[in-house]
């Protein structure tokens, strides 16, 4: 059997091993087959009399864990299995934590050390109480606001006469009469005082990476970086603006809203609020979202592409806003994305963890009339492709009946084409050799 999530093989016993235990301790639990190789294959421990005794010793001196250490024998060579418990309190190794993530161990740091603190202490980021903010601090335009999109969403009950405290409290926003971090990002007046990095960047880009042709900074809380953000889009980046509330429509040509207003969701409800500001990128042929903060426990980039469980970073943010009607509780926030691409008839978006966050980024149809013209096809060519989207293919006959031009003229578009990468060569039928787009 090889390895797995929750399974190490090993042929020798070293020290540094034990990195691996406190990794399964801090994750799921797992097993270490000390006297196995990698494909595991019993190649025989030695000492495994010695390791009997030392082992369990030093797990608990060391780790201030239990761990079963058993001993197994098929065919005259021995081994050793090392069964580690998951634990529901943080576990070091010298002042160090390590975890078991996929098939790999990882020294956490940092945020993610942070984070996983908090969560073995049942806590989060956004739970945590901000002694620094007072209720002053509290923006209750943006308190309206919700109120208002909250009852339009029925998900809120009436909140009568509530005070501003009170108010919080219902939305489990505060902790013994302080308020919570989630409280100043959702709707502080000058979030930036206390997380500065509650930024939105959008740049609108040439045709490499570094030619930014212009760029808007958007500052505030949750709700003023949702709407101002899509304003901001639509006026300055968008070639069509979208209604950002008309979520069925699908703007031909453009990118659909229902995607890029899902998008933009994700970004401000499940980011890392410690790390680096949300970035929105546009080109000519692509828009995309990155926003810090990989992927939670128990999810892959697979599972994004089906119906999976929600698991958001901030739990106490994402309720908020499930509250308010902003987004839902079921996790398919992809899934909307990708659908919402399908139907627009654009290619499938692009969903990477990358630089330590998440990356979503849609293409516009590159065959759609538009965005020919922009690879500075002739009237000729462009018809030629338009005819092989609804088509199929095109071969050098049915290109001169569909462009009423000679056989020399089609022979020359159509290697032009192929040249942009346009159209590929699929083989012949007959005589003739037949063309399909890239």
């Amino acid at each position: 059997m090889p390895e797995q999530q929750n399974i190490e093989y090993k042929q020798s016993w070293h020290d540094d091993y034990l990195k691996w235990i406190c990794g399964f301790a801090n994750a799921q639990g797992g097993t270490i087959f000390i006297g196995k190789d990698d494909a595991g294959n019993i190649v025989n421990v030695p000492n495994y009399k010695r390791l009997m005794d030392d082992l369990p010793n030093k797990i608990r001196d060391i780790l201030g864990i239990m761990a079963e250490v058993n001993l197994h024998e098929e065919n005259g060579l021995y081994y050793l299995e090392i069964i580690t418990p998951p634990y529901a309190v943080p576990i070091s190794l010298r002042g160090s934590y390590y975890y078991r993530s996929g098939s790999t161990k990882q020294e956490l740091k940092g945020n993610a050390l942070n984070e996983f603190l908090l969560r073995k202490s049942g806590k989060t980021w956004d739970d945590v109480v901000e002694p620094r903010a007072a209720f002053a601090d509290v923006d209750e335009k943006s308190i309206e606001q919700f109120k208002r999109d909250a009852g339009k969403a029925g998900r809120l009950p009436d909140d009568g006469d509530l005070s501003l405290a009170e108010f919080l409290e219902k939305l489990r926003l505060t902790e013994n009469g302080q308020l919570k971090r989630a409280a100043i990002v959702l709707f502080g007046k000058e979030p930036g005082r206390f997380f500065p990095n509650q930024v939105v960047k959008i740049g609108r880009f040439g045709a490499s990476g570094d030619d930014l042709k212009f760029q808007e900074i958007v500052e505030g809380n949750l709700l003023h970086l949702l709407r101002e953000t899509a304003e901001q889009l639509n006026r300055k980046f968008f070639t069509k603006a979208i209604d950002f509330e008309g979520l069925q429509r699908v703007e031909t040509g453009e990118y659909p809203v229902a995607a890029v207003r899902e998008m933009l969701l994700n970004a401000l409800v499940h980011r890392d609020y410690t790390g680096s500001s949300v970035q929105i990128r546009m080109t000519d042929d692509k828009f995309s979202i990155w926003n810090e903060g990989t992927l939670p426990e128990g999810l892959s980039l697979e599972s994004l592409k089906r119906p999976h469980p929600s698991r958001p970073r901030n739990p106490l943010i994402a309720d908020v806003c499930f509250k308010g009607g902003y987004i839902d509780s079921w996790g398919r926030g992809t899934l909307k994305i990708i659908n919402a691409c399908r139907e627009a008839e654009l290619p499938e978006p692009k969903i990477i963890e990358q630089d330590g966050g998440f990356l979503v980024e849609l293409f516009k149809n590159r065959f759609a009339e538009e965005q020919l013209k922009k690879s500075g096809l002739n009237e000729r060519q462009i018809k030629a492709v338009l005819y092989v989207v609804v088509n199929g293919n095109i071969d050098n006959s049915r290109y001169q009946n569909v462009c009423n031009v000679s056989k020399s003229t089609a022979t020359r578009d159509i290697k032009e084409l192929e040249e942009k990468g346009i159209l590929v060569n699929k083989g012949t039928k007959g005589s003739s050799a037949v063309y399909e787009l890239v």
